[in-house]
């Protein structure tokens, strides 16, 4: 890291008044222990009751464990520095954070995948769902998830923090994001970080086609069965998968699609905060509203 001798620490976007320092402290603990809450749950149920070890409740189990690293990586010093009115984080302390964040997150939306995939198996092939989705290819798709997060983590991280900073140590989020480290880059710099975000871009838009692509398979094949009730069966066992997609997709694009030229820091916080805070939060309350076996192991 060659521009570590230049400063040791960044400075993150905080309110400047006592009292929304204190609002966003509570605002925050609130969400982080109805995540903690949620997701624990969910883990719990699934691990100890024996019917819910299926491919589909698995998946789940991991989609939690993600969840909870995710918001565990960001929200906990955030509330630190909001309640003993701090602003700053070590470089090193920066470099862990953006590793771990982009690492869970980009391991999720992998996951979120491999669940789009399970869905279309279970509904388009149920007769060779216990072949097709078995023990070992089920463990195989969840290593590959979290694989593909922990890859992209180290190319993202290495690239941001082997760039020279010559923008002063500003960051303008209550995280260490990527985007946000990019503009302190030397403009002569920037250039050997585009290999990697469009390495990133295709992997992202890949999932998200095979996502759409999946469905668009899973809807025909529910429209064609003839009882109402099985169609019934069939879209409560997609919808809280879709919800989840739709919600972490939304706000991911949101997000990237801001353009800095015309953002207002404050949006740029609350499209953060949409997509990094309130899925963790958000993805136990979607899963177990109308899942009944969940709800009975709970």
């Amino acid at each position: 890291m060659s521009n570590s001798s230049l400063f040791n620490e960044f400075l993150l976007a905080f309110a400047d008044t006592r009292e929304l320092q204190l609002l966003h402290f509570s605002l925050f603990l609130g969400i982080y222990l109805a995540a903690l809450l949620g997701n624990g749950l969910i883990i719990t149920a699934i691990a100890s009751d024996h019917r819910l070890h299926t491919p589909m409740y698995f998946f789940l189990l991991n989609l939690s464990l993600l969840d909870l690293g995710t918001i565990s990586v960001i929200v906990p010093k955030s509330m630190s520095n909001s309640l003993w009115d701090i602003r700053t984080i070590s470089y090193s302390g920066c470099a862990a954070q953006l590793f771990f964040f982009v690492f869970f997150l980009l391991a999720e939306y992998s996951l979120l995948t491999v669940m789009a995939y399970d869905r279309f198996v279970a509904i388009c092939k149920p007769l060779h769902y216990g072949t097709i989705m078995g023990s070992r290819a089920c463990v195989k798709m969840a290593a590959a998830a979290w694989a593909s997060g922990f890859l992209n983590a180290v190319m993202h991280t290495g690239n941001t923090f082997s760039l020279p900073l010559c923008r002063g140590n500003t960051v303008d989020q209550f995280f260490c994001e990527v985007p946000e480290i990019l503009k302190l880059a030397c403009s002569d710099s920037y250039l050997r970080m585009v290999w990697a975000l469009l390495i990133g871009v295709c992997l992202g838009f890949g999932c998200f086609v095979f996502i759409v692509l999946s469905y668009v398979q899973i809807f025909t094949a529910v429209l064609r069965i003839p009882s109402e009730q099985g169609r019934h069966k069939a879209f409560s066992m997609c919808l809280p998968h879709l919800a989840v997609v739709s919600l972490f997709v939304s706000t991911l694009i949101f997000a990237c699609l801001n353009p800095p030229s015309l953002s207002l820091p404050a949006l740029g916080l609350v499209l953060a905060f949409l997509y990094s805070v309130v899925p963790p939060a958000m993805n136990p309350l979607i899963y177990s509203m109308r899942n009944k076996e969940l709800k009975d192991a709970l």
